[in-house]
């Protein structure tokens, strides 16, 4: 069985890192994987099974209609037997080019904002199977009207091996000019509307009020940056808040922080938040799509509702209060990805989907 994977967003975001993840851990299986990417991709240095073929491919875009004739000769040249596409950059023109091959299809959903009509009517039908990385965006895809049989979830996961509790507090604090004494809290998203930091900062006037050493550490990118900055400014909050953009060493940084916010307002599942976990970091975040699945209320972290400023500051104010309770739902989080969201469980999920949609074709390898 040779399956070819569609991968073409730019950055390593949290998609393209469960991609790599699975290239990585489908070693452990019989088969042949080809990865079609964009041109430069980062998620090329982060496979480590040689066996993957590499294809780069130029991608202008969702316009890019001369993608689908690209696609296609990479699927005459390599001969798979199925197509896995996983970025919902050229989705559709990846979907459209492994129909007209004759190829059967499976689609990966991150996202659990109410698919579009051209979605349901369009594109879900040109696919056999599509994976959903939490049972909430199953939910949300099957009250849409997918049938249900043709939706499967196999959740995201993380590398625990990478991502553990541990880290060098010395270095932490200064990379990014922490005090001795300063609490410092996380969010790791991409700048953009439904992740919510406006909420954030609407909660943090009371939070600091109450724990004026805090500093919030802002982690990612996106177009919201030059917005946010002005927001902050406005607030009086710049002693506070610091943009600290995009990184690759996540895994280093994550273990310092005493504790990570996620107020989204739309999350199909939240890497970050599983990356956290996994280092025993606490969480508060939303009541939102697949986030409930990974932090509990009270075990290992607080979940409120989505916009809930004044929730969102009580029950940061409460866990800073308690350094203990913030250890206990650390370390619970940790036994909570360890027996639910392991790398080995997510490849198997994948693989097990890849069989059933081949059919006899996985059974001769």
């Amino acid at each position: 069985m040779k399956v070819l994977h569609v991968e073409m967003g730019r950055h390593l975001y949290g998609g393209a890192r469960q991609v790599a993840y699975l290239l990585d851990g489908l070693n452990r299986f019989p088969g042949e994987h080809v990865l079609a990417c964009g041109e430069g991709a980062e998620i090329v240095g982060a496979i480590r099974n040689p066996s993957v073929g590499i294809r780069p491919l130029p991608f202008r875009g969702d316009a890019d209609l001369g993608f689908i004739g690209r696609l296609r000769r990479l699927i005459r040249s390599e001969k798979p037997d199925l197509l896995h596409v996983h970025s919902r950059r050229g989705d559709l023109l990846a979907a459209l080019a492994g129909r007209l091959e004759n190829l059967p299809m499976i689609h990966s959903r991150r996202v659990d904002n109410p698919p579009r009509w051209a979605d349901t009517r369009i594109k879900f039908p040109l696919f056999e199977t599509i994976v959903t990385i939490s049972e909430g965006i199953r939910d949300v895809l099957v009250e849409a009207g997918v049938p249900a049989e043709r939706v499967v979830c196999v959740p995201s996961a993380v590398d625990t091996g990478r991502y553990r509790p541990g880290g060098d507090e010395a270095w932490f604090r200064s990379e990014f000019g922490l005090a001795e004494g300063e609490t410092a809290i996380g969010m790791i998203a991409q700048l953009i509307p439904r992740k919510g930091h406006e909420v954030l900062f609407d909660a943090l006037p009371a939070v600091l009020e109450r724990h004026p050493q805090t500093r919030v550490l802002l982690f990612g990118q996106g177009p919201m940056e030059a917005e946010l900055r002005t927001s902050v400014r406005a607030r009086g909050l710049g002693d506070a808040v610091i943009f600290a953009g995009y990184r690759s060493d996540m895994a280093r940084v994550i273990p310092g922080l005493d504790l990570v916010v996620h107020p989204a307002w739309m999350e199909g599942l939240g890497v970050s938040l599983l990356e956290a976990a996994a280092c025993g970091v606490p969480i508060v975040a939303t009541r939102a799509g697949g986030i409930p699945e990974i932090v509990k209320d009270a075990v290992n972290g607080r979940v409120i509702e989505p916009g809930d400023s004044a929730a969102l500051a009580s029950a940061i104010v409460d866990l800073l209060d308690d350094p203990a309770r913030r250890r206990e739902l650390g370390q619970a989080g940790r036994r909570l990805v360890l027996a639910r969201f392991s790398v080995e469980a997510m490849v198997e999920g994948n693989y097990r989907v890849y069989r059933q949609v081949a059919g006899p074709i996985a059974e001769s390898g």
